[in-house]
């Protein structure tokens, strides 16, 4: 189920932190979603992603109601929760808690899925970041929601995207994500212009002051990873990050 997963020891007092990037493994999803298809608004048939969904609040040790998930709309919005939504998810693209045994959840296919954690403060958020996200500041105001909510010391696990070699895009579009974040700047594999998001994020990140964790990964080249540059139609893998009870 899960292509990356870990759990951070908590500080005397705190909870732990669990973190975790889901696989494209065995599940209920089939075809252009095969396997652990989590995304609601791809076109798969809606009873095989609550199955999938359930079966990752499973595997994390909640309640399917605890999973919480966003409507991502490439926007720059960022919310606090403190529970499961009252009714239909919100139009945002960063979510932050300071609530235990919850679980967020942001959905990609290629962009830059970050997971943010404060285990002193007990503090944690999840990012959509795609290319409009990086260019909007997205993660930036992110880690501004969780400074408010008392954060100080920051963490940021950045997951598997589209890696700057297969995100071939007009040279105006390069030119534009490269005056936000130069690091941004790539090239493909065929010496076109190109954009490294995740680089750009990580480049975000560190500006703000924030310590990075980057798991290696190319949506596009990883099978076990869904990828719409590649596949087109296809399903949503997921970031996950739960702040878990502090310890008596």
């Amino acid at each position: 189920m899960f292509y990356w997963r870990t759990t951070l020891t908590p500080s005397p007092g705190a909870g732990a932190v669990d973190l975790a990037f889901t696989g494209r493994s065995a599940a209920r999803g089939s075809g252009p979603y095969a396997g652990l298809n989590l995304g609601g608004h791809v076109g798969d048939d809606p009873a095989d992603v609550e199955a999938n969904r359930a079966a990752l609040a499973h595997e994390v040790e909640l309640p399917r109601e605890r999973l919480v998930f966003m409507r991502q709309v490439h926007g720059c919005e960022v919310v606090e929760v403190d529970g499961p939504w009252a009714g239909e998810a919100p139009e945002v693209d960063g979510v932050v808690t300071r609530a235990p045994e919850l679980a967020l959840a942001v959905l990609v296919a290629d962009c830059v899925p970050v997971l943010l954690h404060d285990a002193d403060s007990a503090v944690v958020g999840a990012v959509h970041a795609g290319r409009p996200g990086m260019l909007g500041g997205i993660v930036p105001r992110a880690v501004s929601a969780m400074r408010d909510l008392g954060a100080r010391r920051i963490h940021a696990t950045v997951g598997p995207s589209v890696c700057g070699r297969c995100y071939e895009v007009p040279e105006e579009m390069a030119r534009a994500a490269a005056l936000t974040a130069p690091s941004s700047a790539a090239r493909s594999w065929t010496g076109t212009p190109a954009v490294d998001v995740a680089a750009g994020v990580v480049e975000q990140l560190a500006a703000a002051g924030v310590t990075v964790q980057w798991v290696p990964g190319c949506t596009r080249e990883s099978g076990d990873l869904y990828s719409y540059r590649r596949d087109g139609r296809t399903g949503r893998f997921a970031g996950v990050v739960a702040r878990r009870k502090e310890q008596a």
